[in-house]
């Protein structure tokens, strides 16, 4: 808990100061890049890594979020800063009625029945030409009122201070989560349903508060891309998105609060600086993504808690310096 809390701290500190160091218009894009997918991996680690359900419907929510906020800004006017908020509101209402009955599923029914609903929104999405203009999607999304004569370096500074807010707002909501009752019920319910049971847990109500929080972070991130993009279409629904999620909560660590961060920055750098491979870039990431998971199956924070936790076992000294090995004797009858 402790480390945790003081790596996002830290995390936080150093993201403040990045745009005041950095004038790189690229590198701020990189970094607004690194923090949406921070956003979605931590919102996908809710269900998976803290309740135990593999979710493929986390883009439902994403484009949720995205055609709220972009239409809700196109049609009715509604500026940014209020827009965005909306759009992760309404997406937690449609995470609430999506669990009402994904929930209720356990293991590949939950998985198919949740890939279902987001291929169900993106056929809605290409055939709702009246509300969606189609696969012609949603262009010209408009931007904040402050960047209408702002310098390009401006933006990508206001960007990324939008886009930290959401950052830090998607890690405190998921601190108070996970180091709560409920938090620690959901826990439970992922380790062992039968067990929970037997104490009083619940496990459908604990469960369906993580997928309602991780659906109110994916609807706040889809508005926010929706708007740093001022481009939105039904791709937004693809598998691509929903595997960059599983991606990064896979790498950085499933079941802890700073992986979503570490996994984020690292598929973010693999994606940039891999696309002078062209061809090669995806086998490249793929190869890079699945030696992780062989050599790594809990992420790279799974595997720095597990080494933690093996030095606080081993056994001091008698004079009290660095641990020593004990060897198990046994002796014959």
């Amino acid at each position: 808990m402790k480390f945790e809390r003081n790596a996002l701290f830290a995390f936080i500190a150093a993201a403040l100061l990045f745009p005041l160091l950095v004038k790189d218009q690229y590198l701020l894009h990189i970094g607004i890049l690194f923090l949406f997918y921070a956003v979605l991996g931590t919102s996908l680690n809710l269900v998976m890594g803290y309740v135990g359900e593999f979710s493929l419907g986390q883009t439902a929510f994403l484009g949720i979020g995205a055609y709220t906020s972009a239409l809700l800004t196109q049609t009715l006017g509604c500026p940014v800063w209020l827009s965005i908020p909306l759009a992760g509101i309404v997406a937690a209402f449609f995470g609430l009625a999506i669990g009402a009955v994904t929930l209720r599923l356990q293991g590949p029914f939950f998985v198919i029945v949740t890939l279902a609903f987001s291929e169900v929104l993106r056929l809605l999405a290409n055939n709702w030409v009246s509300l969606t203009n189609g696969p012609m999607g949603i262009a010209g999304i408009a931007q904040p009122k402050m960047l209408a004569n702002a310098s390009n370096l401006f933006a990508k500074q206001t960007y990324f201070y939008i886009a930290l807010a959401i950052t830090a707002f998607a890690l405190y909501m998921s601190y108070r989560f996970v180091y709560s009752s409920v938090g620690r019920a959901a826990v439970t319910v992922r380790e062992n349903r039968y067990v929970a049971q037997s104490v009083g847990i619940r496990p459908f109500r604990y469960a369906m508060v993580a997928f309602v929080l991780g659906a109110l972070l994916a609807g706040l991130a889809g508005g926010f891309y929706a708007h740093y993009i001022s481009f939105v279409d039904s791709a937004i629904f693809g598998f691509s998105f929903v595997a960059t999620m599983i991606i990064v909560v896979l790498v950085g660590g499933k079941g802890t609060l700073v992986g979503p961060l570490v996994g984020a920055l690292i598929v973010t750098l693999l994606e940039e600086y891999l696309r002078e491979a062209k061809e090669l870039r995806l086998s490249i990431f793929g190869l890079v993504v699945m030696a992780i998971v062989l050599f790594l199956p809990n992420g790279l924070m799974g595997y720095r808690n597990r080494r933690r936790e093996q030095r606080e076992q081993r056994p001091a000294a008698p004079d009290g310096s660095a641990p020593v090995a004990v060897e198990a004797r046994s002796t014959a009858a």
